[in-house]
């Protein structure tokens, strides 16, 4: 049996020496405990600039377990990671789709497989608390989460991209045409059997975040609009609720005038401009976001490209 532990990296130079020990040692160990297991270790390189794919060269060479995606182009978290998984779902039993960074914790990867084992089609890795995280990135994210859960869409609560997907769960997730990825909520969507397994995430080991607080804010509006209409739902609603305040507005205005009560109103007025422009600006906005998604979609560009693939037990080739 053959499980992929798959690594999207970009610019990790700094830490991939240390990853590929962590795992390699992780890996081994499960190999001696179940006969007939061969794990290996797939880097994407998301079109790094600097030298993380002569790393995975040179892991690749001192390793036959070790095996390499290079994409030409930086497409993007999601996308590399979607490029990882499309391999292994040809080519192995089971993939475990892991950040390079080591703040997750390698050590519940032995749970992970057990799960597997026992019949489970998708274990994720779920965080037992944010505490390393700072106040500004914690709040926000509960509230990221819990607004995901408020607009319907299907999510597990502190869980990322750490998970486990057997061969069919992968091959049922390659069927989802879109372009924009939302893999906690599509893999979360395509039921099967689901576990969980709880870490503590540990600090960064190395190297700089790649989630800066706007790709952050991006990342989660892709989430949003990738995953839920509710929004849209939302916008109808604010509008009828503006049309019954024009009608209340207009019937109290024909009633003053008819008593001879009117007096000029700048200040009301004003700040019922200012505060219906300003709704009506957001739902074109939201409208627009969902209209640039389809606008994406329709033009069916590739995810990624790939530049060169190194398989497990073999040397670096070129896709050209």
């Amino acid at each position: 049996m053959k499980i992929a532990i798959v690594i999207p990296c970009y610019n990790e130079e700094k830490v991939l020496h240390e990853t590929f020990a962590r795992l390699q040692k992780v890996c081994r160990r499960m190999e001696k405990t179940h006969e007939g297991l061969w794990v290996q270790l797939l880097f994407v390189d998301d079109g790094s600039t600097d030298a993380t794919w002569s790393i995975v060269t040179e892991l690749s060479a001192s390793s036959p377990a070790v095996g390499g995606l290079k994409l030409a182009h930086n497409a993007g978290h999601q996308h590399a990671l979607w490029a990882g998984l499309e391999w292994a779902a040809k080519h192995v039993d089971a993939a475990i789709s892991i950040d390079a960074d080591l703040q997750d914790d390698v050590e519940v990867i032995p749970e992970m497989v057990q799960k597997f084992l026992a019949g489970a089609d998708i274990v994720f890795g779920v965080r037992k608390e944010r505490s390393t995280d700072t106040f500004f990135k914690r709040h926000t994210a509960q509230f990221f989460y819990r607004l995901m859960a408020g607009l319907g869409g299907e999510i597990v609560y502190n869980h990322a991209d750490y998970r486990l997907m057997s061969r069919r769960a992968l091959q049922a997730l390659m069927l989802f045409p879109e372009q924009n990825l939302f893999l906690r909520g599509m893999v979360k969507s395509l039921g099967f059997n689901q576990e969980c397994v709880y870490y503590d995430r540990a600090e960064r080991y190395a190297g700089e975040s790649k989630y800066p607080l706007r790709k952050m804010i991006s990342f989660a509006l892709d989430g949003i609009t990738s995953f839920s209409v509710r929004p849209l739902r939302y916008i109808v609603i604010l509008g009828l609720v503006f049309m019954l305040m024009a009608v209340v507005a207009i019937v109290y205005g024909l009633l003053s005038f008819a008593s001879g009560s009117a007096l000029p109103g700048w200040t009301s007025l004003m700040v019922s401009l200012w505060f219906i422009g300003g709704a009506i600006l957001t739902a074109v906005g939201i409208i627009g976001e969902y209209v640039g998604k389809i606008y994406s979609e329709v033009k069916h560009r590739p995810r990624y490209l790939l530049d060169r693939l190194i398989e497990p037990g073999e040397t670096d080739t070129s896709s050209r």
